[in-house]
């Protein structure tokens, strides 16, 4: 983004009172009228659901990026990014495979795959449902647990790097909340139709 400009984010599916207009000249927000299409390219570019959707998906093509050069790092090469990701979607819990993909963007089949390799680099414990013997649960093995612990403390030094105060710490909460909003709202855009 320039300096000094005013940015506006268009939500095509939701019908908000307020738009929210990002300053990055001073880092701060404020709420501005919602005012009648035709004023709208008047204050600056209009910022799509597209291009936002184009941002969150460099921004996650980076983060693995990031995480293979941490895994590197510590010297995991058997699994990648993405099977680093479930187990710490995984965390401290024991999820079913359906519980599992609740908490993540993934596929059936590439799930399947992930966690296949996770128990095969003993990443992760598989436990037999005791009234089902077809499922399972999944829960973190030791091996798993410390890498987990090891990604979050890199993620902590990143973190401090990033954030220099309260008003980065409100940002990224902002940021958070924001991107919340969209995932639910697209959902169930998708879902149910505008």
């Amino acid at each position: 983004m320039e300096r000094g400009m005013n940015h506006k984010i268009h939500y095509p599916f939701a019908n908000f009172a307020d738009t929210v207009a990002v300053l990055p000249a001073n880092d701060t927000m404020r709420k501005v009228p919602d005012k009648p299409e035709s004023d709208r390219d008047a204050d600056g570019p209009l910022i799509t659901y597209f291009e936002l959707a184009r941002v969150m998906e460099r921004a996650s093509r980076r983060f693995s990026g990031l995480l293979r050069t941490e895994l590197s790092k510590i010297g995991v090469d058997d699994i990648g990014p993405a099977q680093a990701m479930v187990l710490l979607a995984i965390g401290e819990a024991e999820l079913s495979v359906g519980e599992l993909l609740d908490r993540g963007y993934y596929m059936g089949s590439n799930i399947s795959y992930y966690l296949k390799q996770l128990g095969d680099g003993d990443y992760i414990d598989r436990i037999a449902s005791q009234r089902d013997k077809r499922s399972a649960r999944i829960r973190l093995s030791e091996k798993g647990r410390k890498l987990c612990a090891s990604l979050r403390e890199a993620a902590r030094s990143y973190e401090r790097a990033l954030t220099h105060g309260e008003q980065d710490r409100q940002n990224l909460e902002t940021a958070f909340q924001t991107l919340h909003r969209l995932e639910l709202v697209w959902g169930n855009a998708a879902r149910y139709g505008i």
